[in-house]
């Protein structure tokens, strides 16, 4: 599954600027610090420095497919990782962590 969605990810972004990965810790922390606040436009035009708005969408499809956000019902974006809950579950026995 993962595969595909890299795949994907690869085909509908080959024309889009790649981010560095500055850019991608950038913009995550903007909506982590204001999740819940901007639809998509709103936060591109928020943003702490300029991007490209090709770039801002490469962003935020990885961000959601990696399961760091979503959309609201009404197209607000909702910061959703949870690190100390990850870290909690991550050494359970009882579940099995691929790493791969």
């Amino acid at each position: 599954m993962e595969s595909i969605i890299k795949q994907n990810y690869a085909e509908n972004n080959s024309v889009a600027r790649s981010p560095t990965l500055q850019t991608v810790l950038m913009v995550e922390k903007f909506i982590d610090d204001n999740s819940g606040e901007y639809t998509k436009t709103q936060l591109f035009n928020n943003l702490p420095k300029k991007v490209m708005w090709q770039t801002f969408q490469v962003i935020m499809e990885y961000l959601e497919s990696i399961n760091k956000i979503v959309y609201d019902r009404e197209g607000v974006i909702v910061y959703i990782w949870n690190p100390e809950l990850s870290a909690k579950i991550k050494d359970r026995k009882d579940l099995e962590w691929n790493a791969k």
